[in-house]
């Protein structure tokens, strides 16, 4: 495996602005701060954050998932970040408010 972590960041943007979805520019701008934060650390050797299409979490969104523990999260903002990277990317202690767990066939918070 090339990278300890590897986050994907939802930056999928619905056609129709009715429905709730993470969204090109909160994701593109969630994408962003985590490499920043991950290269301050220097980190990135390690650990890798890039955007992705839609994780069928738009309910939950911004959403993203970190592997290779298949840890999801939902509802960040841009001021998640830090503690998601100090507290799960660095001290391996997922942060539980933001968490999103699997219920049965569909994601649920």
């Amino acid at each position: 495996m090339k990278y300890q972590k590897h986050l994907f960041i939802c930056n999928n943007e619905r056609p129709d602005p009715a429905k709730k979805s993470c969204g090109k520019e909160h994701g593109s701008a969630l994408v962003a701060a985590f490499k920043e934060g991950i290269k301050a650390r220097g980190l990135q050797i390690d650990i890798r954050a890039q955007q992705t299409g839609c994780l069928d979490a738009c309910v939950h969104g911004p959403a993203l998932v970190v592997y290779p523990e298949a840890v999801w999260y939902g509802a960040l903002t841009l001021a998640d970040v830090e503690e998601v990277i100090e507290s799960h990317l660095v001290n391996n202690q997922p942060v539980e408010r933001l968490r999103l767990h699997f219920k049965g066939p569909l994601l649920q918070k």
